[in-house]
């Protein structure tokens, strides 16, 4: 039975910048990166986490795979520092949208340096 999510993958246009934007403005660390001939791919985390994402290239998965969904996933972060984070997020000029109030919690959405969305959840 599966029992945790391992890896997300994520096509990105640009692995080295895409590197550089979860490494360097959002502090996640590069968990393994590999290549297979022209094929390579780029795994990062934020520390200690259990799933990881990987950066694969948009345009050669779109070769080699013409029918696969490169759409990005809907990811939701959770974080215990909300409003740290979110002041973090906009003073390092990265994209972010306006805190909104739900039920289960505050929730804001940000931008990658390719204009992939992801949101993020407060956590107590």
């Amino acid at each position: 039975m599966i029992n945790k999510i391992g890896q997300i993958m994520l096509y990105v246009n640009n692995q080295d910048a895409s590197k550089e934007f979860w490494t360097e403005k959002l502090g996640f660390e590069v968990v393994a990166e590999e290549s297979n001939g022209h094929m390579k791919w780029i795994e990062v985390a934020p520390k200690g986490a259990a799933t990881s994402i990987v950066l694969h290239n948009k345009e050669l998965v779109a070769k080699m795979n013409p029918g696969m969904n490169l759409g990005t996933p809907s990811l939701m972060y959770f974080t215990d520092n909300f409003d740290a984070l979110y002041g973090d997020l906009k003073n390092k000029s990265i994209k972010v949208g306006d805190v909104v109030e739900l039920p289960s919690g505050r929730v804001f959405n940000f931008a990658d340096n390719e204009d992939n969305y992801f949101a993020v959840m407060e956590k107590k």
